[in-house]
């Protein structure tokens, strides 16, 4: 049992000015804006957050998988802090700066693409993918995209488009981009296999859209708001192989599942598979808006002069976060921390699995874990209201967690790897007091 004290509730959940400033918000703030915990942020140090009240709890969310090397990393803030006190923003199609191209050559240095790449810097992860697809357009001549089933890769039209599930993503947003198509991806718990997703990809082609007309497929090689499903390695071989016969652009996007998440660098080195594009973003620069496309030099190359760009693209300030965010990870050897975060949390897992069958799953790669809840684990019927019950639970115990899936009964995991092996040790008992309380 941990020992450590991190977690510390000094008032009920949520405290008197974390309540106050809710009501400030239902006033001022659009509703759509929905607020998933009542708690309000005055701090955060690595693995936890302080409220507004005085509250300390674990972060087992990471701001959605964009703390990887922990909330306030010092040699990130200070880089930041360096680098704005510099020069804040000149559009880098306009007056360019250095940190854009090192940020660029040691993350092509990186990813697991043969031969020359090019890297092109956006702002958030749909802008990235949008941009993926813009590319993968123009170096094939062809307009459609096939995406998967419970894929998710944002918000934007096109990237709303791509994402596989209505609501609350899609609900009256339509009419949405066309030449966007969607195959099934398998799953080991839920099916279909993985001869089974192959086949229907090949059935799309004679159903849906010829493979001449196919610029690009795009898929996470983790399923992150789909529920933590990870490819197997036969379908990720499987793509590649269709991509190779059809003339089609393998396109990863790593927006969630990069930088150390799965125990690897990117998640597409588990495969052995290159992609000709990756799309990354999130933990890239810890907390910055930056992500980015990184890709095959004939393909990032194809489009013509001007045909990507933006004003607040690769802002100074977000690329020297980055160089840091590379610099800790090598310097602290997160990569292999967080196989043994990874080994510790999927070996609790594993106990609750045993204890309560209604976790009727245990599943992802590294660090990136999930379990899933169901009613009744031989039908498998999800249960979300009991995820969300866990979740509650853990709050009023001090850590921080999220649901996904396409139902929304997973609590996934995307905890700093940078945590300390006592606070994980607290954290992992308060999501088992909270099990415990739920699951009895």
């Amino acid at each position: 049992m941990a020992t450590t004290k991190s977690i510390e509730l000094r008032t009920g959940i949520p405290g008197p000015r974390s309540r106050e400033l809710l009501a400030r918000a239902e006033q001022a703030i659009a509703k759509p804006l929905q607020v998933y915990l009542p708690i309000f942020a005055a701090e955060a140090r690595n693995a936890t957050i302080t409220d507004v009240d005085g509250n300390t709890f674990v972060d087992f969310a990471g701001g959605v998988g964009v703390c990887n090397v922990g909330h306030c990393h010092p040699r990130v803030v200070e880089a930041i802090q360096e680098q704005a006190a510099a020069f804040v923003h000149t559009d880098f199609t306009v007056v360019p700066y250095g940190v854009y191209i090192e940020l660029a050559e040691r993350l092509g240095a990186l990813v697991p693409l043969g031969g020359p790449t090019r890297a092109a810097f956006f702002n958030s992860g749909a802008e990235a993918v949008e941009n993926a697809v813009k590319i993968a357009r123009v170096a094939t001549g062809r307009p459609a995209v096939i995406a998967f089933d419970a894929g998710f890769h944002g918000r934007t039209m096109l990237a709303m488009t791509m994402t596989s599930k209505v609501h609350p993503y899609k609900t009256g947003m339509g009419p949405y981009a066309a030449e966007v198509y969607r195959a099934p991806f398998p799953s080991e718990y839920r099916g279909p296999t993985v001869a089974e997703a192959l086949a229907g990809l090949e059935r799309m082609f004679a159903s849906h859209v010829a493979p001449s007309h196919i610029a690009a497929i795009v898929f996470e090689p983790q399923l992150g708001e789909g529920g933590f499903v990870a490819a197997p390695p036969e379908f990720v071989e499987g793509l590649r192989a269709i991509c190779d016969r059809e003339g089609i652009l393998l396109i990863a996007d790593e927006v969630q599942t990069g930088f150390g998440r799965t125990g690897r660098m990117f998640a597409m080195e588990h495969y052995g598979v290159e992609a000709d594009l990756m799309i990354v973003a999130k933990s890239i620069a810890a907390g910055l808006p930056l992500s980015g496309v990184i890709g095959k030099a004939e393909f990032m190359d194809a489009p013509h002069s001007g045909a990507i760009g933006g004003t607040y693209i690769g802002n100074p300030v977000a690329l020297a976060a980055a160089l840091a965010v590379l610099d800790v990870f090598v310097d602290e050897d997160l990569v292999s921390r967080a196989n043994v975060v990874g080994d510790a949390i999927r070996s609790r897992m594993h106990e609750w699995q045993a204890r309560w069958p209604r976790i009727g799953d245990v599943r992802g790669l590294g660090a990136m874990l999930a379990i899933e809840l169901v009613h009744d684990p031989a039908t498998k019927e999800a249960a979300p209201e009991l995820a969300v019950a866990v979740i509650d639970a853990a709050l009023e115990r001090g850590l921080i967690l999220l649901k996904a899936g396409m139902s929304g009964n997973c609590i996934r995991v995307l905890c700093p790897l940078t945590i300390e092996d006592a606070v994980l040790d607290e954290a992992l008992d308060a999501w088992e007091d909270a099990l415990a309380a739920v699951l009895g």
